[in-house]
Parts: structure tokens; sequence; C-alpha cells
């Protein structure tokens, strides 16, 4: 993963070198998500900055360094994630030069450069509707003078924003003075309102004057859902993109902060919101278009799996698999065990996490399909004493509440697979692609004891369910 952070000023009251050094301040609080290159862009005539840490996985020579500009200088991106489309979209794109006998002089090879070639040839979103991937990205148009952040359709990667710091005071100045600026000046000043985004919260803690007091409804979403969900976050005027969605700042962002979160099709000052991609599309489209044939569901099924696995195998590192046994990730790993010895590959490395009380522990599945695939196992044996040496590390590791108890062997395993690998692939999300949970077979039996109630009675049955507190 890499990370990104910025911010735009109410006041651009500052020159170049003050914004880099804010922006690197905010960077170096993400410095855990790119350890291998950092990067920061600035322009001090609109208050504007955006930061990078990167961990190179494609392109890994300075190619591929961030924040990047366009070919022309228009766009400058500051981008979490990877495109796994990208060598096929600069396909179209060579194609379309040709037409117009032209030539792409390509830097690298990274699917950043991609991004930002789509973005000149087709606009931004609709570069983000071919595009398949993970991502959370933040580009700055020299030309429009305007700011997107955007993030992919599932919400895979994180992305934060909001308003940060008091507005500048009756004489319009902030209380850094022009003159000596160093990074403890920094630290100890305010710098005035600002609009900031970044991959944690973290990074927006970071900035000058942070003092966002804790968000009431947010927490109690939080002790409903044991988890804060998009749009709010755990502190007041900072919110979370939701995905699909694309947020655009034209010129300078407004000094007040919203009391509500920004919700697509709404819009606060010079920020708007837009859903650029919608799951109920998708369903609707699908459902339109049903299968009749359980065969060619299952090959449609199991084309689509290898391809998603053959795409996101593609690294300029090594790579590696979580595999617990279940289904979903001994799927993962056998399709992508078998395309390795396709292409001659090595055996794919696999990493597990083992419990000593039996009860919780899944080593002996995944060693058991790791032997059967042929996989280069490895397993590590989580103990009492190594999970509870994690608790203290969650505050800072998630920054808001999170009360899922698969944080702290899922952190375990991923410290465990890095002294391996760079990038591994999981089954997350099987479970709610293919109703694996429980509470997916209990609605259909919910169902046929209470179908034939008349609607009414039904509407008046599901409100009094919802009046009663979680």
């Amino acid at each position: 993963m890499c990370g990104l952070t910025g911010f735009v000023l109410s006041d651009s009251n500052f020159s170049s070198e003050k914004l880099f050094l804010i922006a690197n301040k905010l960077s170096a609080a993400l410095v855990h998500r790119g350890p291998d290159d950092s990067g920061a862009w600035a322009d001090a005539n609109n208050g504007v900055a955006l930061a990078h840490r990167r961990l190179s996985i494609i392109d890994l020579s300075t190619a591929g360094h961030q924040p990047m500009a366009s070919a022309s200088d228009q766009f400058v991106i500051a981008f979490n994630g990877e495109i796994y489309n990208h060598l096929s979209l600069r396909a179209e794109i060579n194609l379309l030069a040709a037409s117009k006998g032209e030539s792409i002089k390509w830097r690298g090879h990274s699917d950043t450069e991609t991004l930002l070639a789509g973005f000149e040839k087709w606009g931004i979103e609709a570069t983000l509707q071919r595009a398949v991937g993970m991502f959370a990205i933040a580009v700055w148009d020299q030309i429009s003078y305007s700011l997107t952040l955007a993030r992919d359709r599932l919400g895979e990667k994180p992305l934060y924003y909001g308003w940060v710091g008091r507005p500048v005071g009756k004489a319009g100045k902030c209380a850094v003075q022009l003159g000596e600026f160093s990074q403890n000046a920094v630290d100890q000043t305010e710098l005035g309102q600002a609009f900031v985004f970044g991959s944690e919260l973290k990074a927006l803690k970071a900035y000058p004057g942070f003092n966002n007091e804790v968000c009431r409804e947010a927490l109690a979403e939080y002790m409903r859902f044991m988890v804060v969900p998009a749009p709010r976050s755990i502190y007041k005027g900072i919110y979370k993109l939701e995905p699909g969605c694309m947020l655009t700042i034209k010129g300078s962002p407004p000094a007040v902060a919203p009391l509500q979160p920004i919700r697509p099709g709404q819009s606060h000052g010079s920020v708007s919101v837009k859903r650029w991609w919608a799951l109920a599309d998708v369903v609707e489209h699908g459902s339109d278009n049903l299968f009749n044939d359980e065969t060619q569901a299952v090959n449609q099924l199991e084309s689509i799996l290898s391809e998603a696995v053959r795409l996101q195998s593609l690294a300029d590192v090594q790579l590696g698999a979580f595999l617990s046994g279940g289904v979903d990730s001994s799927t993962i790993v056998a399709l992508m065990q078998q395309q390795a010895k396709e292409v001659g590959q090595a055996s794919i490395k696999t990493f597990t996490i083992g419990f000593n009380e039996s009860g919780f522990d899944e080593a002996p599945y995944a060693r058991a399909v790791a032997n059967h695939l042929g996989t280069e196992h490895h397993e590590m044996c989580v103990t009492s004493d190594m999970a509870q040496a994690v608790i203290p590390l969650l505050p800072h590791m998630y920054d808001e509440p999170f009360a899922d108890s698969s944080q702290i062997p899922t952190h375990l395993v991923c410290k465990a697979a890095r002294q391996e690998v760079t990038v591994a692939l999981s089954g997350d999300a099987g479970d709610e692609l293919f109703g694996g949970y429980n509470r997916y077979f209990w609605g259909p039996r919910i169902w046929n004891r209470l179908s034939w109630l008349p609607f009414p009675a039904r509407k008046v049955l599901g409100e009094c369910v919802s009046a009663v507190p979680v």
C-alpha cells in the first residue's frame, strides 16, 4: 500500500517552502504505508499541496515517483492503489494517439502515469469508469484550479477529508508571519483553516493546529455497528469519502466545515460530491440478465475469478497469499498456483495464522490445502501474549474505534508475510459476495414465516423492530 495526503488553504498566504514543510509533516505520519519513497508538490499561488508515501509495486524506478505531473503538466496526482488493467488502457491510449498521427512518450511503465494520460485523453471521471482496480486519488488541475478526490468502487482504499484548524483572524493573516520558517515553527504554530485530506486520520491530525473534537454521532454509530461507518469519522468536521464517489473543490474551500457529511449530489460552497459508480446500477443490470443455466454460471464465475487473480498478480515484487483453509482463500490460492505453474514460475508463498486453542485454530485445514496445491507454506502460531501485545498498538494503527477482533491476527499475519513478500492476495469479502454467513440463511427463513402477513402488518412489525435499540 501507499499513502497520500495534502491540503488546500482558505488563506494562501504562504510560500512554497512553507507548504512543502507542512506537506512533509503530514506525509511523515504515513511512512508505514510507503517506506520506499516520498515526495511533495506545492502551488503557493493557490495554497495547495500534495504529498505521497510510496510502496513500490509496479515500476520500481524513479519513473514511478509521486506526486506525478501529466505530460502537459495540467494534472498533478497523488495516488494510492493499483490499476489492474492499466496496460490495456495504455494500449488504447496509444491507438488513439496513433490515429491522430501522434505518439506517446512514456517515462516509465507505472499505472500512475497511465492514469494521468487517461485524464488528459478522456477526463477524470471517464478514466475512472474505464479503470479496474482499487484506489484513492487526489488530483490537482492546474488549468481549472480544482482539486478532485476519488475513491474506488467498493472503497478498498481509504480516503479521509475535512476541515482542520481555526479560521484566520480579523487582520486576515494566520499566526505564522513571513520570514524565518522552520519545521519547529510548523509544529508550534496554528496556520489557520485548511481543507485537509489523507489515507489515514493520523495524517490529518498531523496538520498544525488540529483540535477537532470527537463526533458524538459517530460515537453512537460505533456503539451500534462496532465500526464508524462512512461518511463519518470519529472527529467532527472530518469525513470519509464514500466508495464510488468523487469530491471536487473549485477555487478556495469554504472556511467553515459543514454540520453534516456531504452526501453524493450535495454541495457545500465550492465543495461538491457526486457518485461516479453505483452498486445499485450493477444489481439492476444483473437482475435483468440472469443466468438460466447453472453450468454456464459456474464457468463464467471461474473465468472472472481467474482473470481477477491474473490481473492482481501483476507486480514487480514478490507476491504471496493469505490462506485460512476456507473456500474463499483456498480458491484464490488454487488459481494463483495454477497460473504460476502455467508460466513456469516458482510455487507461490502462502501464510497462515494458527492458535493454541483448537476451537479457533484453522492452521490444519490451511496446511492440508497448501500440501495439496504444493505452495511454499508458512505458519505462525499466535499465543495469548502475542495477541495482548498488539492491543496497545490498535489506537495508533486504526486511528478510530474498530471492534472487529480479527484485526489482531490480521496484523500479525501481515507482519509475518512482510518478511517474505511485498504483496499478498486474500479471500476477503468472499462470504459477503456469496452468502457465506449464517445471517444470509436467516433471511429466507424469517420471510417464510412472515410472508403471509398483509403488507401494512409487516410494515408495523418492521417499524417496531427498528425502534428497539441494538
